[in-house]
């Protein structure tokens, strides 16, 4: 939509687009329809499956597989090979398949418009213009619509005509009261946000009340509902899960593509080796690689999510998110609805004094009794339930006569009733500065009544001012010739002698469970912060009655306040932008959001969460999807997400850790000893043993310290701590060398390469079987004690096994037994102070 709309009188506009009130005729719309566009979202560009598969190996921990994979099957490793290419291709055939449902979701914007509009069309230039139904998508710039309650707007439209018209929103800018719109001439205001001018309406709002003829200004692309979801379009930014992948990703990278140029020049430069150690090169790098990752850390995040929707109905629709859910720090949501009902509940009564007053309810109560009753309105108002609930039964000892609904413009209701013959009673409610402009009160007195409302709006709630007045049945006028008949153009102007009663406040309904949730939510160390279209004053109360300090409160603009608490008055861009701000600064981010002005904060955090009943597109862009509007289930997938998260980390912390003590030894081996010191095939029947033991980790369930801190896989971190234990576990294979040399005598004792092979093949597993147990942590530790204990005797009894002679390995002497005992008692007495030292030092 053109800014100059919101600046132009309606007759201008009329002019810009070539139009008048009477409508365009049938051969203008046509071909204005073909210069225009359909009335829809673009179409989204899909990518065919190949392109998307292809793109998945951008990743660089994939391409490294893929890479390792086909030197594999040069080297004529066909079992290696066809592992890794099977996790590779699973890897990317996942990928594409989270491509395919984005472009879903942005296709699913084509169906948010409302089918059909009602427009004035005229068959020529001379005939006259008649309503009929058209297609929204047929809807051009010029048209002149009708506009009922029920009705969606179909397009950004001016409006020419209005009567007691008042629009929801929420679905642009997230406020939950209707907005009230007229029709007319008056500049925008400077502060005005991008869905403030009260003579536009915009395209996905929909009419509460009232009725309207407006005039097309934008269609399709160009209507503010389409730039507000301009951040739908593209691809979702690398989540918290990715980020950290990514990172140690790379870390590994740099490891592997060492790896095998060292192992050959040494070889051959030491050994006159060459490239018949190109197989065994090959093995240590892929003995290097996390090769079961992506097992591990789908069976851990399934597992996870499985558990999460059987017992807390939360449905986990990408398994990263699990993981992104466990490292969150900051939680951003809507108030209405989230942290509050969608309907006020009475504070408190007040007196004309300022002092709790119940009469001021009671009048109240009666006003919207009978307004209820005699208006006709199409929806009964949330105020007037809210009066009811609170006065309880209240009304019926009067008579009603006649009443006026709230009306936008005069920013009032009344009432009109009687509780005998011959006297009449009526009940003004509204606006505090509409109702006291018609009491009977001095300048003063006015000011004092003011000042006591602005100070009830300024901690957070709404205020409603009532006022009555006794009234002959001369003063009004009569409707329909029925004797005692009231005419309602005479309720509405009757004053401006009313008698002022006093002021009634509402506040929001808090959710059930909010408060509890909230609590939990901090003491799991999220920050939540609440991006709301709501007044300010009114969100921070709601906060505050919930226990939740906003610290700051902010109203949004440029520049966008990342620390407040609380920040109102955001537009669906202002809460994306805030998003990406905290994201940007480190932050871990989920967003809780429902409603088509949520999708674009819902794609920009690490995590968008949506419950069951948002609306289709929102719960299609969503990554977890609550059976019900309720934190508490966050709490419970939170928590779920830092189980999984922590069991995926100490997975790689003892699978790195492991594989790089084993890589180090191997290379010092090959510079020491005249032979290979393992057989690439005893290499990887040892890496699938290890990776087979190390599935125990998706079902354990880790000490209670993974909970109290968002779960997050620092690259840094992780390479101080595989480099640490890593070395200290080549310091255990080193020392085997020398257990080796003792154990077997003489002068051509390492030339036993089956006896030499068979202890290092024992000695690697036994410490791998130590590194999960003492380096797991804390808590029980059921499966992992069980997966260590079969590692360990596999170890001993793979060698002299028929299988182990078929691998080139044979049984062991005790003596080399007792001394490789010796030699795992020591390590795993240092392994243990090692351990204790960095959990001492960790933060």
């Amino acid at each position: 939509m053109d800014s100059e709309d919101g600046a132009a009188t309606s007759l201008q506009v009329l002019r810009r687009l070539e139009t008048g009130p009477r409508g365009l005729t049938e051969a203008e719309a046509v071909a204005r329809l073909a210069d225009a566009g359909e009335n829809t979202p673009p179409r989204p560009h899909t990518a065919a499956w190949p392109l998307r598969c292809a793109r998945a190996l951008r990743d660089p921990f994939t391409a490294v597989l893929l890479t390792l994979g086909l030197v594999s099957a040069l080297v004529a490793s066909w079992g290696t090979a066809v592992v890794i290419l099977a996790l590779v291709a699973v890897s990317a055939g996942l990928r594409a398949a989270g491509e395919r449902r984005a472009d879903r979701s942005l296709a699913a914007l084509r169906e948010l418009v409302a089918g059909t509009a009602t427009v004035l069309r005229r068959a020529g230039p001379d005939a006259e213009p008649r309503a009929r139904e058209v297609a929204v998508a047929d809807l051009v710039p010029g048209d002149v619509v009708r506009l009922g309650p029920g009705d969606l707007v179909p397009a950004d439209v001016r409006l020419l005509r209005a009567r007691g018209l008042t629009v929801h929103q929420a679905v642009l800018t997230g406020e939950s009261a209707p907005v009230a719109k007229a029709a007319v001439d008056v500049p925008r205001p400077a502060d005005a946000g991008p869905f403030d001018e009260p003579y536009l309406c915009f395209q996905g709002s929909g009419i509460a009340s009232g009725s309207a003829t407006a005039v097309v200004v934008a269609t399709g692309e160009r209507t503010r509902f389409a730039a507000a979801q301009a951040a739908v379009d593209g691809r979702r930014k690398a989540s918290a899960f990715d980020r950290s992948v990514h990172g140690i990703s790379w870390v590994l990278i740099r490891f592997m593509l060492l790896t095998p140029p060292l192992v050959l020049m040494a070889n051959a430069a030491l050994r006159g080796r060459g490239l018949e150690t190109l197989p065994f090169a090959v093995a240590v790098a892929v003995g290097l690689t996390p090769e079961m990752l992506p097992v591990v850390v789908t069976t851990c995040l399934a597992r996870g999510a499985a558990l999460l929707a059987r017992a807390h109905r939360v449905v986990v629709r990408r398994l990263p998110a699990l993981h992104d859910l466990g490292a969150a720090d900051v939680l951003c949501l809507d108030k209405t609805g989230t942290l509050t009902q969608d309907r006020p509940v009475v504070e408190r009564a007040l007196g004309p004094d300022g002092e709790e007053n119940p009469e001021a309810l009671r009048w109240a109560a009666v006003a919207a009794w009978w307004t209820l009753q005699l208006a006709e309105l199409p929806a009964p108002d949330a105020l007037d339930e809210a009066l009811l609930t609170a006065a309880g039964a209240v009304g019926e000892e009067y008579d009603g006569i006649d009443a006026v609904p709230f009306d936008p413009e005069r920013r009032t209701a009344s009432a009109l009733v009687t509780d005998g013959p011959g006297i009449r009673l009526l009940i003004t409610k509204g606006a505090a500065e509409d109702v006291l402009d018609r009491c009977a009160l001095d300048p003063a007195e006015r000011a004092r009544l003011l000042g006591l409302a602005a100070g009830e709006a300024a901690a957070g709630l709404r205020v409603l001012a009532v006022a009555t007045a006794e009234l002959p049945q001369a003063r009004l006028g009569s409707r329909g010739g029925s004797p005692g008949a009231v005419g309602r153009t005479g309720i509405a102007a009757a004053g401006p002698d009313l008698t002022f009663r006093g002021l009634v406040t509402f506040r929001d309904a808090l959710a059930p469970g909010a408060a509890e949730a909230l609590r939990t939510l901090t003491g799991l160390g999220i920050t939540v912060r609440v991006l709301t279209g709501d007044h300010p004053a009114t969100a921070a109360r709601a906060c505050r009655d919930l226990g939740l300090d906003p610290d700051r409160v902010a109203v949004a603009g440029d520049p966008l306040d990342l620390d407040a608490g609380v920040v109102a008055r955001c537009t669906p861009g202002d809460k994306a932008r805030i998003v990406a701000g905290l994201r940007a600064a480190g932050h871990t981010v989920g967003f809780l959001g429902d409603g088509i002005n949520d999708i674009p904060a819902l794609r920009a955090a690490d995590v968008g969460i949506a419950p069951r009943t948002a609306v289709d597109l929102a719960r299609e862009t969503a990554d977890v999807v609550l059976a019900e509007k309720d934190l508490g289930a966050i709490g419970h997938a939170v928590t779920a997400g830092r189980l999984s998260s922590a069991n995926i980390a100490t997975y790689l912390r003892v699978t790195l850790s492991s594989n790089l003590g084993n890589v180090i030894a191997m290379l010092s081996a090959g510079l020491l000893l005249p032979f290979l010191p393992m057989l690439p095939a005893q290499v990887l029947a040892q890496n699938l043993c290890f990776d087979a033991a190390q599935l125990a980790f998706a079902h354990d369930r880790p000490g209670p310290t993974a909970l109290r801190r968002p779960t997050v896989l620092r690259p840094r971190a992780f390479l101080r701590f595989i480099t640490g234990f890593g070395v200290l576990n080549a310091v255990a294979d080193l020392a085997t060398f020398g257990v080796l040399a003792i154990a077997l005598h003489g002068p051509d004792a390492l030339d036993d390469e089956a006896v030499f092979h068979s202890a290092w093949f024992t000695e690697n597993l036994l410490t791998q079987a130590l590194v999960m147990f003492l380096l797991r942590g804390g808590g029980r530790r059921g499966p992992i004690g069980r997966a260590a204990a079969g590692l360990a005797a596999v170890g001993v009894l793979l060698p002299p096994s028929p299988l182990g002679a078929a691998l080139g390995m044979t049984g062991l002497p005790p003596a080399c037994l007792l001394l490789l005992a010796a030699v795992l008692v020591l390590y795993a007495l240092a392994l243990r102070t090692v351990r204790a030292r960095h959990d001492r030092c960790r933060p």
